[in-house]
């Protein structure tokens, strides 16, 4: 439902733009909170084929990233590989997933110092890059609440909720189809 919003919104906003309409100004950065396995990660990369098809973006890249892409080891070290990271996605989308264990608080931790860049580069290249962060939904409530520049660069929240069994079994029977297997009533 969330992404067929944003596809409608994205459509309208093309429509006003080639009738010469002005448009509203809009980040597109996203929270994903979840439990693992129910395709925060899948519709992550849904995402940035259509803000491409869209020419949101130029490019449909997908970059993934963690905190052990984006955190070093010692001073400086955090925002160089920051600063990395984000370039290649610059044009794109950057999917980091576990977002929340950049806000880790201990003794030489530089989690904060990737917050910092990204927080930085969110605004700089608001045209350029969507940013979409993931993990478990208490620990991305925290993240979010961990430093006020995150509320108000994220726009979107999306929550992916569990599978229950008749889902899961939906999946299956699909899974079965587009595989040539046949399910027996047991």
């Amino acid at each position: 439902a969330e992404v067929t919003s944003l596809t409608n919104f994205l459509n309208i906003r093309k429509h006003r733009m080639a009738q010469g309409m002005p448009v509203a100004s809009q980040t597109l950065h996203f929270v994903f909170t979840g439990n693992p396995g129910t395709g925060k990660t899948t519709v992550a990369r849904i995402l940035a084929k259509i803000l491409y098809g869209f020419e949101i973006l130029t490019t449909s890249h997908f970059i993934e990233a963690d905190r052990a892409t984006m955190v070093g080891g010692y001073v400086g070290q955090t925002a160089i590989k920051t600063n990395e990271v984000i370039a290649r996605a610059t044009d794109g989308v950057l999917f980091i997933d576990e977002a929340y264990t950049l806000a880790k608080k201990g003794a030489n931790d530089f989690g904060q110092e990737a917050i910092d860049t990204l927080l930085k580069k969110m605004e700089d290249l608001r045209e350029r890059l969507v940013v979409i962060v993931a993990g478990y939904p208490r620990e991305m409530a925290e993240f979010i609440e961990s430093n006020p520049g995150l509320e108000s660069r994220f726009s979107r929240y999306i929550v992916f909720e569990d599978y229950h069994v008749p889902d899961l079994c939906q999946i299956l029977e699909l899974m079965c189809r587009s595989n040539a297997y046949e399910l027996t009533p047991a």
